[in-house]
C-alpha cells in the first residue's frame, strides 16, 4: 500500500496553509489557516473493510518547562513524546483519496464537533489535553488540527500520517477515544500500513522552514 499527497512530499517541510500556527513578526507565531493535507492511496491489499488514519507528531518534549519561554530553548536531547494530531477510522474501504480542507479549514477555539467526520469517525487529538487550562481555547477538538511546535525548539518536528488498511468495517471504540485507544484497537485487524512524513518548525533558527 502506498500513501501520498498533493500537498507536500515525504520527508519535505509541510507548507504553513496546513498548520495550526505560522510564524509572525511579532510574538514568534499567528494561527494558520490549519487545512487538512490532500492524501491519496493505491496498491490496497485484498479483503480490506475499512481504513483507518493517524497523524502523529513523535517529536514533542516530555517537559515543557522552556517550551515557548522567552531566552530559553528546548534542547533537542530532550527525551520527546507522542502527540496526536488526526485520528480517523471506519473510512469506508472504496476511499482512495481525502481532498485539502475537507475535514479542518480552520483553527477552532473551543473545540471541534465529533464524532461524525465527512467520512467515517474521528477520534480526539492531543490539543484536547493541551488546551485544557486555556479558558478561550478548551474543548474536545476531533478530527485534524496541525502543526504548532514550539517556536524555541532546536528540534524539526515529524508529522507522520499512518493509514491502516483492516478487515473490520468498524473499529471496537465507543464515545469519545484518542490516538493511543485508536493504536490498541488496531491490533489484529492490519492487513497494511502507509506513512507519508512531513517536517515543520517555527524556529526562525533552523534552517528547515515552513513553506
Amino acid at each position: 500500500m502506498k500513501l501520498t499527497s498533493q500537498s507536500f512530499t515525504d520527508n519535505a517541510t509541510i507548507p504553513g496553509e496546513f498548520a495550526f500556527c505560522i510564524p509572525a513578526a511579532a510574538g514568534h507565531v499567528c494561527l494558520a489557516s490549519n487545512l487538512n493535507p490532500h492524501l491519496a492511496w493505491t496498491s490496497i491489499p485484498s479483503g480490506t473493510r475499512s481504513f483507518a488514519l493517524i497523524c502523529h507528531d513523535p517529536d514533542v518534549p516530555s517537559k515543557g518547562d522552556d517550551v515557548n519561554q522567552e531566552g530559553r530553548v528546548v534542547p533537542a536531547n530532550l527525551p520527546r513524546v507522542d502527540f496526536f494530531h488526526w485520528v480517523l477510522v471506519d473510512l469506508p474501504a472504496e476511499l482512495r483519496e481525502i481532498a485539502a480542507g475537507s475535514f479542518s479549514a480552520a483553527v477552532t477555539p473551543g473545540g471541534k464537533p465529533g464524532p461524525q467526520a465527512p467520512h467515517g469517525r474521528h477520534g480526539i487529538n492531543d490539543y484536547t489535553a493541551w488546551f485544557a487550562g486555556d479558558e478561550s481555547m478548551r474543548g474536545d477538538y476531533y478530527g485534524y488540527d496541525g502543526p504548532c511546535p514550539p517556536w524555541n525548539d532546536e528540534l524539526v518536528h515529524h508529522y507522520v500520517f499512518t493509514l491502516y488498511a483492516l478487515d473490520v468495517e468498524c473499529i471496537a471504540l465507543e464515545g469519545r477515544f484518542g490516538g493511543a485507544e485508536v493504536r490498541n484497537a488496531l491490533a489484529g485487524h492490519v492487513l497494511a500500513e502507509a506513512k507519508l512524513t512531513g517536517l515543520y518548525s517555527l524556529n526562525p533558527a533552523l534552517e528547515r522552514r515552513p513553506g
